[in-house]
């Protein structure tokens, strides 16, 4: 974090000592942006303060959880994997001699250690940033989803905040939303939804095989299929992030065999909930909403899967913070992007050949622990003064073509109620085909 404190002193805001607690992994940072949603944070850009005679006076603040174990299904998945490949009579490269005494150990869903320091540390940084925002009075309002591990990352970062004011401002966790009820921090409220499982299984085609024949020489008897090799390659984010140490499984794949993995990952999420599913934007309609009312003050108009009870009450869903903090899940982010329009793509991505012009990468967009930051500025300029909004998405400032944005990413407060309209009509008529 080495300069970003002479920045926030650059803003008027309060400096603050960052100790980074995540540790290093050990793999260049090209590696591990390879591991597409599994990728640990980085920032996709360096922070641009807002422009001279700007101000922010607000934030909404979204941030994924932190690096986890595998989830029931894909660890599963995994050790049937495994075992296929340690049934090899042996193995005639060296890089895959580790496997024979290899054990799966890994847990599942939860937090890993490092997850949980990422969290504290993005607490940090946004403490630093955004120090004038809170005082005693106003500290941020935070929110979580009903999920151990998103629960546990806001606790994290909410430590994380108060440690870096010497305790001075210590947020609380203030609503946990059930993700049995309409929560717009979870992506499972709508029925019809479709998944991503014929256009992944497209590219799983095009680039497994040749890998899996290649290891199958390797370990004879092994008789990896393609699907094996999406498991096996899972590994190495999952291993390294538990162990915090470079894991032996990324070794066993080439730089362009990462780039494909790559690609697989970012095709799950543009047509699991991004633009490539019908029904994947309107998933995120509901957060949308939430933060137009958060940006101009008034009651949240929505009919798709805000929770009505906690958005009618002031105790729950207040309008006069000025630090709003929600932890979520990868997938819902991608919905709220959508909704939002942005990573929009020229053309839906290519299953049967890597696209490498294209902004969906879901290292930038959703790695672990990914965060998206909503600011209300108040600019002054000529005399006349003006509210006005911008994004940053892992610290990357969008450019917001949709609204009328500058060059610096401000769009006019207006503008960009106005640009959202799809959110603002409900999503015109895709949330009743989730039902329909």
């Amino acid at each position: 974090m080495a300069g970003t404190v002479a920045q926030y002193v650059a803003l008027g805001l309060a400096a603050a000592t960052i100790n980074n607690t995540a540790p290093p992994l050990g793999f260049p940072q090209a590696l591990q942006q390879s591991w597409a949603q599994y990728s640990p944070w980085f920032p996709a850009a360096t922070y641009e303060p807002p422009p001279a005679g700007c101000n922010v006076v607000q934030v909404s603040f979204l941030q994924r959880h932190g690096a986890r174990y595998p989830e029931k299904a894909a660890g599963k998945a995994i050790k049937k994997s495994l075992k296929k490949l340690k049934r090899a009579k042996n193995f005639k490269d060296a890089s895959l001699a580790f496997v024979k005494d290899y054990q799966y150990a890994l847990g599942v869903d939860d937090l890993v250690p490092f997850g949980a320091a990422q969290s504290f540390d993005a607490g940090q940084q946004h403490f630093a940033r955004y120090a004038g925002l809170v005082n005693e009075d106003m500290l941020p309002f935070v929110r979580a989803s009903e999920s151990g591990r998103v629960i546990d990352s806001a606790g994290n970062w909410t430590a994380g905040f108060a440690h870096a004011s010497d305790q001075r401002y210590v947020p609380k966790l203030s609503v946990i939303i059930y993700q049995s009820t309409n929560d717009t921090l979870d992506d499972k409220m709508c029925p019809q939804v479709g998944s991503s499982a014929q256009e992944t299984g497209d590219w799983v085609d095009v680039f497994a095989p040749t890998i899996a024949d290649r290891i199958n020489s390797e370990a004879p008897g092994a008789k990896l299929k393609k699907k094996d090799i999406v498991n096996l390659m899972s590994l190495c984010p999952f291993d390294t992030v538990a162990y915090e140490a470079p894991s032996p499984w990324c070794n066993l794949f080439t730089s362009d065999e990462w780039a494909s993995y790559e690609y697989y990952g970012d095709l799950t999420d543009y047509y699991g909930n991004g633009y490539g599913q019908s029904l994947g934007p309107v998933q995120g309609v509901g957060y949308v909403n939430e933060l137009l009312a958060r940006l101009t003050g008034q009651p949240v108009q929505d009919e798709t899967q805000t929770n009505h009870t906690l958005d009618s009450s002031p105790l729950t869903f207040p309008l006069d913070k000025t630090f709003y903090a929600d932890f979520t899940h990868d997938n819902q982010m991608i919905s709220i992007y959508s909704a939002l329009g942005l990573f929009v793509q020229p053309h839906d991505l290519d299953t049967k050949q890597l696209v490498t012009e294209r902004t969906w990468f879901d290292s930038k967009m959703v790695p672990f622990s990914a965060r998206m930051i909503t600011e209300k500025l108040e600019c002054k300029a000529g005399g006349s003064s003006g509210e006005y909004v911008r994004i940053l998405v892992n610290d990357a400032l969008q450019p917001l073509e949709f609204c009328g944005a500058t060059e610096n990413g401000l769009c006019t407060l207006d503008n960009f109620v106005e640009s959202q309209s799809y959110a603002r009509n409900n999503g015109e008529g895709d949330w009743a085909r989730c039902f329909a």
